[in-house]
This record gives C-alpha cells, structure tokens and sequence, in this order.
C-alpha cells in the first residue's frame, strides 16, 4: 500500500474523530432551550450535523420530548470508524512505519 493511501486514511478517520466532537458539541448544546440556532456560530454548527442527525430522527422519532437518534448516530460513527480501522490496518502500519522512516 503506497503512502497516498496511508495519509487518505489517517485524513478519514481524524475527520471522523472532528465529526463526532461536533457531533457531540451539537447535542450538549441541545440541552440549552435560549440557543438561536439561525444565528451564527450556532448556524454552521446545524448545517454541518443536522442532516447527519436527521438521518437517525427519521429511524428513531423524539419520545416524550426527548431525542434518543444523536445516540444510534454516535454508534454509527463508531462503527464506521471501527470498521475503517480494522480493514486498513495494514496501511495505517505502512504510514507508521514511513513516518518513523522519515525521522
């Protein structure tokens, strides 16, 4: 596996790991009823995680005014991520090793 690949993955799965913090500042920032989410930096913040979000609100619609789809979201990125990393172990040991080669 050559080194385009290697740095495409670990690219991948730290935007993975950004995701789910934005993912979880989101949810946490849910729990705030006076947030205006139309005005900015709260706005990109929507536009970035809602679609995301709204995939698993259609699967798992708001009990009792709570919304349990943010937690089968964060259990797909898990699984993505763990998938990712456990089919491309090779590459993510190539990009190791040519990292520590170029030291």
């Amino acid at each position: 596996m050559n080194s385009a690949t290697a740095i495409l993955i670990q690219t991948l799965l730290s935007f993975l790991t950004i995701y789910n913090g934005l993912l979880l500042l989101r949810v946490l920032l849910s729990w705030f009823p006076n947030i205006q989410w139309y005005n900015q930096p709260w706005a990109i913040l929507s536009q970035l995680t809602d679609p995301y979000l709204n995939l698993f609100r259609s699967i798992i619609p708001p009990l009792g005014g709570m919304d349990f789809s943010p937690i089968l979201a964060f259990v797909a990125l898990s699984v993505a991520r763990q998938l990712i990393v456990s089919a491309l172990a090779p590459a993510m040991a190539y990009l190791s090793s040519s990292l520590l080669g170029m030291v």
